[in-house]
């Protein structure tokens, strides 16, 4: 974690960014329990999941005195249990989703913080909408009473410079932000993983999804 904690600080600096807006959600997908608590007494605050299942088990035994986000694809029949035990989804990429997960959070009595998730690679295959497609879709959440539009996330390509891809969707996050949609709070822009995590935080990132650069 030291290691992690000083990249990100020098990434931060040569953007001439605090290193304290940057929030690491360790990503503990196929990781033990045991693992995951060490995590926590060095100080982590959110925890992330890729799959529903694996997480109702370990929140089961983890409980809440941490923050717990979805990063992997959400597939509609999953949003009953997703809405119910996670603090933030970030990959909602489609109307059919968000409003699956408002009707779902409402019945669970609860506001429900997501960020929708881009497109930007342009690979086959990869999950997020186009980014066209954004501003109708954000306007559209954006009247979800039980939903809480946080920001955007994206997935950079594999085996090509990440810069681009992230660039872009800070130049969406700052354009929507500066639009002002009603309902929606730009607040979070979540990109970077352990293969590119330094370039995501000097592009802006303030939610970087690590899991091998913590866990090995």
């Amino acid at each position: 974690m030291t290691i992690v904690r000083e990249t990100i600080a020098r990434a931060a600096r040569r953007a001439g960014r605090d290193p304290s807006s940057v929030r690491i959600v360790a990503v503990t997908k196929g990781v033990p329990v045991t693992r995951m608590l060490e995590a926590l007494e060095a100080g982590l605050t959110d925890l992330g999941e890729s799959r529903v299942q694996e997480a109702l088990a370990k929140i089961g035994e983890v409980g809440h005195p941490v923050r717990w986000h979805l990063v992997g694809p959400l597939q509609t029949n999953k949003a009953r249990h997703a809405a119910r035990i996670f603090d933030m989804i970030h990959s909602v990429d489609r109307l059919e989703l968000a409003r699956e997960l408002d009707r779902r959070a409402g019945l669970a009595g609860r506001r429900l913080e997501v960020l929708v998730q881009v497109n930007l690679s342009g690979e086959a295959g990869r999950h997020g909408l186009p980014p066209e497609r954004l501003h109708p879709l954000l306007e559209a959440m954006g009247a979800l009473a039980n939903l809480h539009v946080k920001g955007l996330m994206t997935i950079a390509p594999l085996g090509r410079d990440p810069r681009p891809v992230f660039a872009r969707l800070r130049e969406l996050y700052e354009t929507a932000r500066h639009r002002g949609f009603p309902g929606v709070d730009m607040e979070y822009l979540s990109m970077g993983m352990s293969d590119d995590y330094p370039q995501a935080v000097e592009e802006g990132a303030n939610l970087v999804r690590l899991g091998r650069a913590i866990f090995g």
